[in-house]
């Protein structure tokens, strides 16, 4: 595994506004966000730590993010104290033809078949990026679900 190609920028501090949309048919709830990212395993992929809140309650979580140079292939471990609660999500992808990283995992819906969720990481120049999450219906109707566009902190 390697950072993707870019992707090594963003190490150092970030500051947003996440938007979360619960639904298409609700309200979006909004909040500050803050994420550090860094490198580990000798700088084989990158870790991004963030914080931000909901109804007032602080959240935070973690993106492990890294590339299979020889095949393109990405995979993402998420964690967040919200979103997954306890549970731990693995997304399979690729490094799409405009250099953002696009990849799909699921999670158990409980009254149902598993759902999906899209991670996508796009980079806009050297001090802004966006982080994209969509929610995949068992149909696969995807729904924006979370969207940050974050820039570099001072």
């Amino acid at each position: 595994m390697s950072i993707p190609t870019g992707f090594e920028n963003l190490v150092g501090q970030w500051k947003g506004v996440k938007k979360l949309w619960m639904s298409p048919t609700e309200p979006m709830h909004e909040s500050d966000t803050l994420m550090k990212v860094a490198t580990t395993a000798r700088g084989k992929f990158l870790t991004l730590n963030y914080n931000w809140d909901f109804e007032g309650f602080p959240q935070d979580g973690l993106l492990l993010v890294g590339v299979e140079e020889k095949t393109n292939k990405v995979a993402i471990t998420w964690v967040d104290s919200w979103h997954m609660g306890d549970a731990v999500m693995t997304c399979k992808g690729r490094v799409e033809k405009d250099g953002s990283i696009y990849a799909l995992g699921s999670y158990p819906a409980p009254t149902g078949p598993d759902w999906g969720w899209s991670i996508r990481l796009k980079l806009i120049d050297e001090n802004q990026w966006q982080l994209q999450m969509e929610n995949i219906t068992p149909a696969g109707v995807a729904m924006l679900a979370v969207e940050i566009d974050y820039f570099r902190a001072a």
